[in-house]
């Protein structure tokens, strides 16, 4: 009798048998690969194909790629999250604030997928989504510390960290690795125009439901709709 192996993706969920788990694994692993490398654009054929298992073995142990979104990187969110806290950490609320926004821009340099994650939103990938939940709740109280030392701006918003994670993302993916390093001076210039004395005012912000409806989108436009699909 082959020994069962705990399958974590639920509260309810079934253990898996080794060789299925095994299967499992190496999805995760090859799904880590091709994301990072082509962003959440790739598609799930492509996944298996790295995997070296077939699109139905595929499906059967993520039958959606939101799914695969939160096995993959859930891990990324939680450290997402964990850089927050340490900015909150920080005795320099500034600093604590830049740094943040330095090293959530690192991590999508690094990772083409979680360049896309930032941008984006999967409602039924739960742990993924308790962990940016979590981080937007730090987040918060981030950007007010930051407001009350009096060098970040007033009129800076909670969305407008959003969309400097799209702009970094743009660029991510725009530049490669023909120019790696170029969202380091975007970031730069981002920052700089975030300090007082500000030299203007800004257009209101987006807000937030509109820029969730933009990010649930944006999550739905990477779906992959069948396992019969080969790209």
């Amino acid at each position: 009798m082959t020994t069962g192996v705990p399958h974590s993706d639920g509260p309810g969920a079934q253990p898996l048998r080794s060789d299925a788990e095994r299967n499992r694994e190496r999805i995760i692993a090859a799904a880590r690969t091709v994301f990072a490398r082509d962003g959440l654009n790739a598609s799930m054929a492509s996944v298996a194909r790295e995997a070296g298992v077939g699109i139905a073995t595929m499906f059967r142990r993520f039958p959606t790629k939101e799914e695969l979104v939160d096995a993959v990187f859930s891990d990324r969110m939680g450290a997402y999250a964990d850089a927050v806290a340490v900015a909150l950490d920080d005795s320099d609320p500034w600093k604590g604030f830049v740094g943040y926004i330095e090293t959530a821009c690192a991590m999508q340099a690094a990772d083409s997928g979680f360049a896309d994650v930032l941008t984006m939103a999967f409602p039924t990938a739960k742990v993924l989504e308790q962990r940016r939940n979590q981080a937007y709740e730090g987040m918060l109280r981030l950007i007010d510390r930051a407001k009350a030392t009096g060098r970040l701006r007033e009129d800076f918003d909670p969305s407008d960290l959003v969309l400097i994670h799209m702009a970094n993302a743009g660029v991510v993916n725009a530049t490669g690795e023909a120019a790696p390093d170029a969202w380091r001076r975007v970031v730069a210039l981002l920052v700089q125009s975030l300090e007082t004395p500000a030299r203007g005012p800004l257009p209101a912000p987006p807000g937030h439901e509109p820029l969730y409806k933009a990010m649930l989108r944006a999550g739905r436009d990477t779906s992959t709709p069948t396992p019969g699909r080969t790209d």
